[in-house]
């Protein structure tokens, strides 16, 4: 009797230096955070952060705007965005932003390459103080850097709404015409204009 109370003292202890060494369940399956970016077509910006390391899930989709069930055929007031989930433990948000700024033309103050208009323009959506800081900051940097008005905006993240599942992933379950819209649009060309070729 004495050996198994000891023995369940004994696993008991065990269970609780367990949980405090690796967290409650809920705590760990929630250490991921989200980031919103416009930068153009939102294929292209899913494509770009799907590389980075610690990046779990891009979603393509509508922020900014307030009108109801947004959709491809109807989002005005909407830039076309993409909503990035990801392992703080192994990216920052100053490293997705810094992979943000590098994967757009932040003069363009109308669109995004060949594609032009509201829906196409740049756009930072912050969650917190840090994230705006961390935004306005960058955002001076490259103002100073290049000597130019960097059209970029910062705004607040309300809302976001995925797009429809044929846009979901499209640079890997289209990646011919993928590959055909990006080169046509200009985009890596003006890239590499700017930032340099990728290394």
């Amino acid at each position: 009797m004495i050996a198994k109370t000891v023995c369940a003292a004994l696993i008991a202890a065990f269970l609780a230096v367990l949980v405090l060494a690796c967290g409650p369940y809920e705590a760990r399956a929630g250490a991921t955070k989200t980031a919103i970016f416009a930068g153009g077509c939102f294929w292209c910006v899913e494509d770009a952060f799907d590389q980075v390391n610690g990046v779990t899930e891009t979603i393509s989709g509508y922020a900014g705007g307030t009108k109801p069930n947004p959709n491809y055929g109807d989002h005005e007031g909407y830039q076309e965005a993409v909503k990035i989930t990801y392992d703080p433990a192994k990216v920052t948000y100053a490293a997705l932003l810094d992979h943000f700024w590098r994967n757009i033309d932040p003069f363009d103050p109308d669109g995004q390459f060949c594609d032009q208009g509201s829906a196409y323009r740049s756009v930072v959506f912050v969650d917190d103080d840090e994230e705006k800081t961390l935004a306005e900051t960058t955002k001076e940097e490259i103002a100073k850097r290049y000597k130019r008005t960097v059209a970029t905006a910062i705004k607040p993240a309300t809302t976001f709404t995925a797009a429809e599942d044929y846009h979901q992933d499209y640079h890997n379950q289209n990646p011919v015409s993928y590959k055909y819209y990006k080169y046509g649009c200009g985009r890596a060309q003006r890239l590499a204009e700017i930032w340099g070729k990728p290394s």
